[in-house]
């Protein structure tokens, strides 16, 4: 028996509703931040949304797990890139403005 095999006791729309929850939340985000003008933050949080939806299409028998897994991995792992690419470009814009203010 593999470690965390009572998972498999768990019923499918348990999973379906934490990863619609999880798509809520980043389509919320992704909105919020398309609005506020952070457009690199909108699409990292749309493709963290994409990747809630690709791994429902496991839990729905629309793919395999191994597929939805990988696919849901790559689009979470580049909208991180993209965090990572929004929070430091604000903060160097921040770190400019305040080397500008101390001349």
């Amino acid at each position: 028996m593999p470690i965390g095999d009572f998972v498999n006791n768990i019923p499918a729309p348990v999973f379906l509703l934490i990863h619609i929850t999880a798509f809520v939340i980043g389509a919320y985000f992704a909105w919020r931040s398309f609005g506020a003008g952070a457009s690199t933050l909108g699409w990292a949080f749309s493709l963290f949304a994409l990747a809630e939806i690709s791994y429902m299409t496991y839990h729905l028998d629309w793919t395999v797990f191994l597929f939805a897994h990988t696919i849901s991995e790559v689009l979470d792992l580049v909208a991180f890139i993209l965090v990572f690419v929004a929070a430091t470009e604000r903060a160097s814009v921040g770190s400019t403005s305040a080397a500008a203010t101390s001349r």
